[in-house]
């Protein structure tokens, strides 16, 4: 039994389908500033993606949250889309705060493409940037958090590579204390942790 509805299907270019998803898979191509556990190798964007969206399910879960894991599953897969034109941008770099306008410019133009059949991408991508949802919190919770443990089982690496400080790493996750309390007592006691292993410069 075929899967498409022939009428539908003869008006969609599968060439164009396929064009959009190569688009899609540039994301393994953008390094971020984590390295991998058990290996010297940085991370990428779509591994990370990958990483958030299985925790963003699990701890919703685990902790039984009242959240719509539709819709926090999607956000979580977009929410470095823009980075395919953009980059990543290291959480502690000054220009940090720009980086949304090449990202956001980056999911207009995957937005237009033909092959695309995320209707609403656009839309998904702002939730995930600019709102407020419950979904949204839960998000940047654990994006934080993941390479907040990625520096705790290599070492520290990525923040001696750049001379993180104790007070950089406190401010970043702070918020978090609002939305998700165990999860940020469990940070400052690893912050300490990490600051006393000289992972961190304490200043």
């Amino acid at each position: 039994m075929s899967l498409t509805n022939p009428k539908l299907a003869s008006n969609i270019d599968i060439d164009n389908v396929t064009h959009f998803l190569l688009e899609l898979d540039a994301l393994k191509r953008v390094n971020r500033r984590s390295y991998v556990t058990g290996t010297t190798r940085l991370e990428n964007s779509a591994e990370h993606s990958w990483h958030l969206a299985m925790a963003c399910w699990s701890i919703a879960e685990l902790f039984d949250l009242d959240v719509n894991h539709e819709k926090l599953l999607k956000i979580a897969l977009v929410h470095d889309l823009g980075e395919i034109d953009a980059g990543d941008t290291f959480l502690y770099a000054d220009t940090r705060g720009d980086a949304h306008v090449e990202e956001r410019a980056g999911i207009a133009r995957l937005q237009a493409e033909r092959g695309n059949g995320i209707s609403n991408l656009n839309e998904i991508w702002e939730e995930q940037e600019t709102g407020s949802s419950k979904e949204t919190q839960l998000l940047k919770v654990v994006d934080r958090l993941l390479p907040f443990l990625l520096n705790l089982n290599t070492n520290g690496k990525t923040w001696t590579d750049s001379n993180v400080t104790r007070s950089q790493v406190a401010g970043a996750h702070a918020f978090i204390k609002d939305s998700f309390p165990s999860i940020y007592d469990w940070q400052v006691r690893q912050i300490e942790f990490a600051t006393a292993q000289g992972w961190l410069i304490d200043a």
